[in-house]
């Protein structure tokens, strides 16, 4: 057997997460069923990071070992017949001896989307976070510097219910807010028949660490979309940071905005 490195991306709505669930479509379940049509032997699949049901991922990374003298080309191209539109393959390698999707990673990036107008944009439903209210960026990537570097985030983390002594601690090596062009360029140059101007700003939050516990990203966005409308101050984001009570934190934002952008190893 060998080990192989496979790239994927995936729209995650239609499944209940990456992980295995009895009697739920997860995007691993349909990866692994897809594998063992095309393959007569497989092993275990392991991801880089388990998302939630929701949650997208352009730069997931899974490794599995499977014969050895695989092609790879001729098996990315059957597992894209068996898995699109939904999911892709987007790279197949031999992976480096002792490789480990999960263990051996050293930073995970995540990009929340988020849709900013008085008007719904249907070619971003369900797949950027829609509020009808301005939001200040400044505001916001003045209470994300506070992520930055190493901190116990209890206040940002939903703790496992059979571990609740798990440190929580975590480091952040970059929090940052951008501007992204709106609108989409699929419909860049379309008409609009009353000569309206097209209103909206389209953001994106990007966040890499060593590594994130449970729901730390969204909750991370909802507080910071608090403080970008106005409700909090940016200096209360450390003074949350530092108290640790996962109740004075944001409410959590929608699962579809969260995109697993990549991993480095």
């Amino acid at each position: 057997m060998e080990r192989l490195l496979l790239e994927v991306a995936y729209d995650g709505r239609g499944f209940k997460g990456f992980a295995f669930q009895p009697a739920q479509r997860s995007v691993a379940g349909e990866l692994l069923k897809a594998l063992r049509r095309v393959l007569p032997e497989v092993g275990e699949l392991v991801c880089a990071g388990r998302t939630d049901a929701g949650v997208h991922a352009w730069g997931q990374v899974v490794h599995v070992d499977v014969p050895e003298n695989t092609d790879l080309a001729k098996l990315r191209a059957s597992l894209n017949a068996l898995l699109a539109p939904e999911i892709a393959v987007r790279g197949v390698s031999i992976a480096s001896e002792g490789f480990h999707a999960r263990y051996s990673a050293k930073k995970r990036h995540y990009r929340y989307a988020l849709f900013s107008s008085t008007n719904p944009d249907p070619f971003l439903y369900g797949r950027a976070w829609y509020i009808n209210e301005q939001v200040d960026m400044a505001s916001m990537n003045l209470a994300a510097d506070a992520l930055l570097g190493e901190h116990d985030f209890s206040a940002f983390c939903r703790k496992p219910k059979d571990r609740h002594d798990e440190a929580l601690i975590r480091r952040v090596l970059m929090a940052r807010w951008s501007r992204a062009r709106y609108p989409l360029v699929l419909m860049a140059d379309a008409e609009d028949s009353l000569g309206r101007e097209r209103q909206g700003e389209l953001f994106y939050f990007d966040i890499m660490a060593s590594s994130f516990c449970h729901q730390m990203v969204r909750s991370i966005v909802g507080t910071l979309v608090e403080i970008g409308k106005g409700k909090r101050k940016p200096g209360e984001m450390l003074t949350l940071l530092s108290s640790g009570d996962r109740s004075l934190a944001g409410p959590l934002a929608p699962p579809y905005g969260l995109y697993l952008a990549g991993v480095r190893y």
